[in-house]
């Protein structure tokens, strides 16, 4: 008897699964409009280049799970045996739409028909604050072009994208996507998000920070390199010009005008070595070197070849290897390239101190790591402080005619940069008006 009620048991539970199942089915199909108009719409806005690709992915994605929220607790309801381990794992509304808004990367909100915030997702919370449920919209984004446009949507229905600027506290830019949701849709988020009133508006915001940098910092380099390369080219074309007119039969003229185009010559030369070598450590800076370079029998090196400069301008050049230094994993070609325009450095700009001092010695860093640290020291005239952030840009100099004059392109720090940050280091400069620059390399030891 047991045996039979036992099964009888089994049995109504199977059936009510299955009627269960059933039901979903059924609940599905309704859906199934409202979802394929919600993919063509975050497919549309990602053609449009509105937003990336995975985070329209993964937006359809939340959406479609918060329509569906009841319909999976179905599905979990039928799953059988394993029913209280996946309800565990969810989080406490049993929600994952939820889950997946709230870890989305970009800023989403929801309004209802009055323009009041029914729910901010984290990032949202992180970009304009605490934002409490039924706080005006206007008061958490402080963005007229973005009001305005959700006025408009408000009206007119449809939806809308717009950029807009956030000036304070670090300059920010933004695209903002605006959707109406019908009252069918807004309907089911209501309920999903605990009778909520009804929603009206989803706001998405896409962070265009970076790409609005590299576009400025691509402009900002194919501007620079081209006046860095026009200069020596119209000198070179002034004086052939005038070595084939007036100055044709003059050879005193034509030897002064041969070495000045020399020089120019050999300052294009240098820069497109630069670019070149920039362009070639920036294709590879994502893959981390595999060898073990010895950086004191590295920087002996570098002096030896350095030293008759050294001397030409009246230069020592003192290197101090202190006990218990460990070879680095790196390089051998990219630290000689660091260590050389970084004494290179010092014998141009700080060559008035007569002396550099290039120190190394064992490390640690903030997590304990054994590091190797290389500082380059010059007792020149120093950098001014307000300088100092923006020497590893491309093209920047303190004084361009006194960086022109000394054969400078302004790349060098720009590469010391990329070939540190491949060898997982740290590049720290510290300088004081009238007491001398230093520069310090850490890179991580030879494990």
């Amino acid at each position: 008897m047991a045996d039979l009620q036992s099964s009888q048991g089994t049995y109504d539970g199977t059936r009510r699964r299955g009627s269960r199942r059933d039901e979903f089915v059924r609940r599905l199909k309704e859906q199934r409009y409202r979802l394929m108009g919600a993919a063509l719409l975050f497919a549309a806005l990602a053609v449009a280049g509105a937003m990336s690709p995975p985070i329209a992915f993964f937006a359809f994605l939340g959406l479609a799970a918060l329509l569906m929220g009841e319909e999976a607790q179905e599905v979990k309801t039928a799953a059988g045996p394993a029913e209280p381990r996946l309800r565990d794992a969810l989080p406490p509304n049993g929600r994952l739409g939820a889950l997946v808004v709230e870890h989305l990367p970009d800023p989403v909100v929801l309004l209802d028909k009055s323009s009041r915030i029914l729910y901010a997702n984290r990032a949202a919370h992180d970009l304009m604050g605490h934002i409490p449920a039924g706080r005006p919209v206007a008061s958490a984004l402080r963005a007229p072009a973005v009001l305005s446009a959700i006025q408009k949507v408000q009206e007119e229905g449809g939806t809308l994208s717009i950029d807009y600027e956030l000036p304070v506290p670090v300059e920010r830019h933004f695209r903002a996507m605006i959707s109406e949701i019908g009252p069918e849709t807004g309907g089911e988020l209501a309920r999903e998000m605990n009778g909520v009133p009804e929603a009206s508006l989803l706001i998405m915001l896409h962070d265009l920070t970076d790409m609005r940098r590299v576009e400025q910092m691509r402009v900002d380099f194919v501007a620079n390199a081209s006046h860095e390369l026009k200069t020596p080219l119209a000198s070179l074309s002034g004086f052939i010009e005038t070595i084939q007119g007036h100055a044709k039969d003059d050879p005193e003229a034509q030897a002064r005008f041969l070495g000045i185009m020399s020089e120019q010559a050999a300052r294009m030369q240098r820069l497109i070595e630069d670019l070149l070598s920039l362009s070639r450590i920036e294709m590879r800076e994502h893959v981390p070197p595999s060898g073990e370079v010895d950086l004191a029998a590295l920087t002996g090196d570098v002096t030896d070849g350095l030293g008759p400069l050294a001397a030409t301008h009246g230069v020592e050049i003192n290197v101090d290897v202190k006990e218990g230094v460990e070879p680095v994993r790196g390089e051998w070609d990219e630290l000689h390239q660091v260590v050389q325009n970084l004494t290179e450095n010092a014998l141009k700009y700080g060559r008035a101190g007569k002396r550099i001092d290039i120190t190394i010695a064992p490390a640690l860093n903030q997590a304990g790591r054994k590091m190797t640290e290389l500082a380059i020291r010059d007792y020149g005239p120093g950098i001014p402080r307000e300088h100092i952030p923006r020497l590893t840009e491309r093209f920047y100099r303190v004084d361009v005619a006194k960086s022109r004059e000394r054969g400078g392109t302004g790349l060098g720090l720009a590469i010391v940069k990329h070939i540190v940050n491949r060898h997982s280091g740290t590049l720290t400069i510290d300088s004081q008006v009238g007491e001398g620059s230093t520069f310090k390399v850490r890179l991580p030891v030879r494990a």
